[in-house]
C-alpha cells in the first residue's frame, strides 16, 4: 500500500487513476512487487483512500520527512548553519460545483502582482549547501510569508537568505525579541525598484545573493511539475500538507540521486581522459 501511495504522489494520479495505471504498467507492478501469476491483485481504488487517511490521521507524512532528513544529516548529505526561506502559492479549485456548493473553507484568496489566486501557500526552508528541503509547512494563501519565517529557521542557522517579500524581517517583534533569531544575518533581496539606483558593486552583490536563493526553486520544480502538485487535489490544509511533505521528501531523494549520477559521470569522464 505504501508503494502504491508513493506512485500516486510521484505521478500525480487520482485513486482510480493509479489503480488503472498499475494494471496497465508492468514497471509499476514490478515496483509494487505484484505477481499476478501467484494470485496477487492490485488493491482497489477504495482501499487506497483508507490507507491515505491513516497516514494523514497519524501525521506519518511528517514523520517520514523528519526521519529522512535525520538520516541525510547523519550521512553528512545535508549541511547546517545556513538556510533559504521561501513561499509559493499552490492553487486550489475555485469552483462551487460540488456537493457542499462552496469552495474549500480553509483556502483563501490573495493577490500577487496584478493576478489573484485562490488556494494555499507552501512555506519551505532549504539548506544552502545542498538545496535540500529541511522544513515544510502550509497556510492559507492570504497569510504573509513573513508570518511563517520563524518556522523555517533551524536552531543553528547563522545566515538566512530570502527574496524581497521578506523585507523588514529583522524588525519584527518575534525576531528582534528572540535570542537566536536576532543574531541571524538576514540576507534579503532588494526590491526591483531600488536596483536601478544602486551602485554597480551593490548590484553585483544582489546578483550573488540571487544565485544562492535560486536553489530554493529546484525542489518546487520537481514537486509542481514532475510530481504534478501545481494544484491541490484534496480539500483542507492537513491533507495537502501530508502529501506535500511526502513529495518534498521524495524530491530530496531525487535531487541526491541526480547529483550522484552526475558526479559518477564526471568521475568516469576524468578517469577516461
Amino acid at each position: 500500500m505504501l508503494r502504491m501511495y508513493l506512485l500516486q504522489v510521484w505521478l500525480g494520479l487520482s485513486d482510480e487513476g493509479v489503480d488503472d495505471q498499475i494494471l496497465d504498467s508492468y514497471a509499476m507492478r514490478l515496483f509494487m512487487r505484484l505477481d499476478f501469476g501467484r494470485g496477487q491483485q492490485v488493491p482497489d481504488a477504495t482501499t487506497l483512500p483508507r490507507f491515505r487517511h491513516l497516514l494523514e490521521r497519524h501525521k506519518l507524512g511528517e514523520r517520514m520527512f523528519t526521519w529522512l532528513n535525520a538520516r541525510l544529516e547523519a550521512e553528512g548529505l545535508m549541511m547546517r548553519g545556513c538556510s533559504i526561506g521561501d513561499a509559493a502559492i499552490i492553487a486550489a479549485p475555485s469552483s462551487r460545483k460540488n456537493a457542499a456548493g462552496a469552495r474549500d473553507p480553509e483556502m483563501r484568496q490573495t493577490k500577487k502582482g496584478s493576478q489573484w489566486y485562490f488556494g494555499m501557500k507552501a512555506h519551505t526552508g532549504v539548506d544552502v549547501g545542498t538545496g535540500l528541503v529541511h522544513s515544510v509547512d502550509v497556510t492559507a494563501a492570504s497569510v504573509h510569508a513573513l508570518d511563517e519565517i520563524t518556522g523555517l529557521v533551524r536552531d543553528d542557522d547563522q545566515v538566512v537568505y530570502a527574496d524581497a517579500g521578506y523585507q523588514g524581517v529583522g524588525k519584527r517583534p518575534e525576531i528582534a525579541g528572540d535570542e537566536h533569531l536576532s543574531q541571524v544575518a538576514w540576507r534579503v533581496a532588494a526590491r526591483k525598484g531600488t536596483l536601478k539606483k544602486m551602485h554597480a558593486h551593490e548590484r553585483a552583490i544582489e546578483s550573488r545573493k540571487a544565485s544562492v536563493r535560486a536553489k530554493v526553486e529546484h525542489p518546487y520544480l520537481i514537486v509542481k511539475w514532475d510530481f504534478g502538485f501545481a494544484k491541490t487535489r484534496y480539500r483542507g490544509l492537513a491533507k495537502n500538507l501530508n502529501r506535500l511533505r511526502v513529495a518534498f521528501a521524495s524530491a530530496n531523494l531525487l535531487m541526491l540521486a541526480c547529483g550522484q549520477a552526475i558526479q559518477t559521470r564526471l568521475t568516469a569522464a576524468v578517469t577516461a581522459g
